[in-house]
């Protein structure tokens, strides 16, 4: 029941009940230190009464004569039975029964006569004392008492005001928790509404967050508005990646639409259906490799943490697979690798990195195309580096945009997905991607310390987190006769062969 009040009436229940236990406690132990301070005055006064009467009761029970009685109190003599010897003027019943009387020959007792609440009219508060003897006599108790009233009456105005003050602080913390809550969520409702719109489908619009706080609610505002700017740029990433690929997918379309309507304009032979057939199987082609880069792009996941490869198996099985795209010639593509070089990076997803990169080399660069792999300051290199044309100082900054393509290589294969899903991987898997040519550097992803130290080439540098435990070895690097440099230079650190 209590689950489905608002927020606000459940704070303020909590807050009241609190307060309520705190009261309580509180006005519990007021009122017990004012009941002892005033029972103990009034048992004081009943030890002075019961010795100053006591050693004027003789063996009879009858007080002995001149002794003084003020009025507010009483006495009884009582015999072992408990039966009723003498008494004052104010008490003439029994005070205890004769099972108390009974218990009152082996110890002290104190009893109150007449009840608290409701109220008496004679209350009275007895205390009952065997009295000594050393010879058989009838007299054996001697019950005193006291008036209450003042006692019980100071208790009960007590009562009174302590209910009434805990009543009237319940009523203003109520009230006061009240406009506290309504005030501490009175953001939280303005990001609701806030939010709604954003629901709605307005744009650009972000949660009211306060200025130079930093409270709990500023700062879930803080984490929508960042969730709200990561979502906003998710969808704008996702609306341009759906623009460019219908424009993509617009050319190898519209290619093949126009090449089956020349077909059925008129009649043709079996070998100008064959040649009609040949077109269409290449524009084919080219849509199926457009579909799958973009298949890879949208599949795309995280990676690191446990996963690892061996960046220089993985960089040799790539290279001998793609030998072929480069020539005849060994020294058409360069391999220098030490062994191995663990990357915290799925076997799958580095192979795919691998691939797009040579792929790259081999439509857009010239041979000779060199492929390094090293560690450099605890990360492990990447470099692929090619004698080609490179790339523009202005396409740079944007090479690792989804189709982006300088306007030279428009009439080459390939779609410009190939370094955007390069730069996608890396950047998953907390790496660095460095784009160089012809002085130009162009860094991508999480910054690496180390500085760019190579030729003038086109050179793509891919910096990758190693494996817990991870560590150059000892091995020399891997490397055939054929793949040795014209020059002798490293193409990473710029030393003379390869370092030890």
């Amino acid at each position: 029941m209590l689950a489905q009040l608002p927020l606000r009436t459940r704070l303020v229940v909590g807050f009241c009940a609190t307060m309520l236990l705190v009261l309580t406690a509180a006005g519990a132990f007021v009122y017990w230190r004012v009941s002892f301070a005033l029972d103990r005055q009034v048992n004081e006064d009943l030890s002075e009464v019961s010795g100053r009467l006591i050693g004027a009761v003789d063996p009879a029970g009858q007080l002995a004569a001149g002794t003084q009685l003020y009025s507010s109190e009483a006495y009884q003599v009582l015999d072992s039975e408990g039966r009723v010897l003498t008494h004052s003027d104010s008490v003439s019943a029994p005070l205890l029964d004769p099972v108390v009387a009974k218990a009152a020959l082996s110890a002290p007792i104190r009893i109150d006569i007449g009840k608290f609440l409701p109220i008496s009219r004679h209350p009275l508060r007895a205390y009952a004392i065997p009295i000594p003897h050393s010879q058989p006599q009838r007299a054996a108790i001697l019950v005193v008492a006291v008036r209450r009233d003042h006692r019980d009456e100071a208790l009960r105005e007590l009562l009174a005001q302590l209910s009434l003050a805990g009543f009237g602080a319940l009523l203003v913390t109520g009230i006061v928790g009240e406009r506290l809550a309504r005030l501490a969520l009175r953001p939280v409702e303005r990001y609701r509404a806030q939010a709604a719109d954003i629901v709605k489908g307005a744009k650009g619009v972000r949660l009211d967050v306060p200025v130079g706080r930093n409270d709990e609610v500023t700062r879930l505002g803080d984490t929508l508005n960042a969730m709200i700017d990561a979502l906003e740029e998710a969808l704008d990433r996702e609306r341009r990646f759906v623009n460019d690929a219908s424009h993509e997918l617009r050319t190898p379309l519209t290619l093949l639409k126009t090449r089956v309507q020349l077909a059925q304009r008129r009649k043709r032979t079996v070998p100008e259906h064959e040649v009609v057939l040949t077109e269409v199987e290449t524009d084919i082609g080219r849509l199926a490799q457009l579909a799958g880069q973009l298949l890879q792009v949208g599949t795309t996941t995280a990676v690191g943490g446990s996963m690892s490869s061996d960046l220089a198996a993985a960089a040799i099985e790539e290279v001998e697979r793609r030998r072929p795209m480069f020539g005849a010639s060994d020294l058409a593509l360069q391999l220098r690798t030490p062994s191995p070089v663990p990357v915290a990076l799925d076997p799958t997803q580095l192979a795919q990195l691998l691939g797009n990169l040579l792929d790259n080399a081999a439509v857009h660069g010239r041979p000779p195309v060199t492929i390094v792999v090293d560690v450099l300051d605890g990360v492990g290199c990447l470099q692929v580096i090619d004698l080609g044309e490179g790339m523009d100082r202005e396409l740079l900054p944007i090479a690792t945009r989804r189709f982006a393509r300088a306007p030279q290589a428009q009439s080459r294969p390939g779609f410009g997905l190939g370094l955007f899903l390069v730069h996608d991987i890396i950047n998953r898997a907390g790496g660095e991607l460095r784009l160089c040519c012809a002085g130009a550097h162009e860094r991508f992803g999480r910054r690496h310390p180390a500085l760019c130290q190579h030729v003038d080439a086109m050179t793509v540098t891919v910096l990758l987190p190693m494996v817990a435990g991870g560590r150059r070895p000892e091995t020399p690097a891997r490397m055939s006769s054929s793949e040795q440099p014209s020059n002798g230079n490293h193409p990473i650190c710029g030393q003379q062969g390869w370092p030890p």
